[in-house]
């Protein structure tokens, strides 16, 4: 018989998980300095990769800049702790009533397929250019995904598996924690990484289109004045924090995939 083979390490896979990005990062770096190299594209409209991430390590040293990204991190986990549980909340109790479901889901899905910019001055009329009108958006560009998710995740839970633990006699407590946690626990945690991306964005598009502080007003104004090298210096540092908090949440999803059979 033939030698089973070896089952990989979390190491291992950890290493495969980054490889892509490390592709991705060598063409996007490569393509980059080709586009100077050949000319196609101005060192006045695409500075040099280096340039660019020095700005971005000098900016992270300015207190001021680290004050407008203090504010933005404050919006986001402000709007992350309302916008999920409370996604998660509705979603199962709606999914778990027929009638709510009929009623509330072609709305949720309608809703969810506008664009959010479109409410943003709704919310500027309710709440004004402040804190809690960014929150407030943050939420809204949030929650839906939230309870799209949580319907997937309920419908993850197996028929045959609550019928076996009810059979034996499982409490509703047991059930949930023995039977719908570990079936929905993987959908979920997808359902957090998803969360913080919409978060953010909706996040840093109401501080683009009004706001006082925040890297969205930073990365704006470094546009309008065509500041390109903080422009692009403010990418880099958002996209990178945003990647960091992905892969993070990505590493608690392998921890769960015991529970995905």
């Amino acid at each position: 018989m033939s030698a089973a083979p070896p089952i990989p390490s979390h190491a291992g896979r950890r290493a495969r998980g980054l490889l892509p990005w490390a592709l991705v990062l060598a063409v996007l770096c490569v393509a980059w300095q080709g586009a100077l190299v050949t000319g196609l594209m101005a060192p006045e409209l695409l500075p040099p990769l280096g340039e660019v991430v020095t700005t971005a390590v000098e900016l992270l040293t300015r207190p001021s800049v680290m004050a407008h990204a203090g504010t933005t991190l404050a919006e986001v986990a402000v709007a992350f702790v309302i916008a999920v549980p409370l996604g998660l909340l509705l979603g199962i109790a709606i999914a778990e009533s027929r009638y709510w479901s009929a009623v509330l889901k072609p709305v949720i899905f309608l809703v969810f397929s506008i664009p959010k910019t479109i409410f943003l001055p709704m919310f500027i009329l309710a709440f004004g250019i402040n804190f809690a009108q960014k929150v407030g958006f943050g939420v809204f560009s949030t929650i839906f995904i939230v309870l799209i998710s949580a319907f997937s995740a309920l419908d993850s839970v197996k028929a045959e598996h609550l019928r076996v633990a009810r059979i034996y006699g499982a409490t509703p407590r047991q059930v949930a924690w023995r039977v719908y946690l570990p079936s929905m626990a993987p959908v979920l945690l997808e359902a957090v990484r998803l969360a913080m991306m919409f978060n953010l964005t909706g996040i840093l598009l109401a501080e683009m289109y009004a706001a006082r502080s925040g890297l969205g007003q930073l990365v704006s104004n470094w546009g309008e004045n065509f500041m390109l090298r903080e422009l692009l210096a403010g990418i880099l540092i958002i996209s990178t924090a945003a990647i960091l908090f992905n892969e993070a949440v990505r590493w608690l999803e392998t921890r769960c995939e015991h529970w995905r059979a």
